[in-house]
């Protein structure tokens, strides 16, 4: 029986090492191959929003730039991917007008959406006493006057993504619904009941 010299023992643990450091390396590139897979072919496609109704109540400035707002206002919400369901973990919307904002935020409770899946978000918007720019005033009965108001429904939340048992971390994500009403005179209600596409980015 021949005994083995410390070179030929220091040579085995190098080779021992090589292969782990090389089985390391090989698990390392799977998963980012695993993770490009999932980004380039299975990306899910961002949820898609529409504007269904709208109704202005209330929109009223006072001499101090104060406004007082009261909106409804329905949308639809639809997950357009075949494999992906949707977690909303927090969504929430207000009104602007004239890059101001003219509402508090108003949370709507969080709920799973299946893929290809649609569901009608109902919100009341409303502030009282709410600060505004001294233009204000002028620009919204300029707008009245011409029988045209715009307004932007806009909303921010957390989502995840759902593919089979698997659910991702959370992403943020904002919607922006511009609204074109058409005004006969300054008594309310104001009512839009044209379906307006929305803008969505995660």
């Amino acid at each position: 029986m021949t005994a083995k010299s410390p070179q030929h023992c220091g040579k085995n643990k190098h080779l021992i090492i090589n292969k782990k450091l090389i089985a390391l390396f090989i698990s390392i590139l799977l998963l980012l191959t695993l993770i490009l897979l999932f980004c380039f072919v299975l990306r899910p496609t961002k949820p898609h929003f529409s504007l269904d109704q709208l109704h202005i109540y209330q929109l009223f400035v006072s001499p101090t730039y104060l406004v007082n707002s009261s909106i409804q206002l329905t949308l639809l919400s639809t997950n357009p991917n075949q494999r992906f369901g949707i977690y909303y973990d927090q969504i929430q919307f207000y009104a602007s007008y004239k890059a101001q904002q003219i509402t508090l935020h108003s949370y709507v409770s969080p709920f799973y959406q299946d893929h290809k899946d649609t569901n009608l978000l109902s919100a009341l918007l409303a502030a009282n006493a709410f600060p505004v720019a001294p233009s204000f005033s002028f620009d919204l009965g300029r707008d009245l006057m011409a029988g045209r108001l715009v307004l932007n429904i806009k909303a921010n939340g957390l989502l995840r993504w759902k593919l089979g048992t698997w659910v991702s971390g959370s992403y943020r994500f904002s919607v922006n619904c511009v609204a074109v009403l058409l005004v006969f005179g300054s008594s309310v209600p104001f009512t839009s009941k044209q379906g307006t596409q929305c803008f969505t980015t995660i």
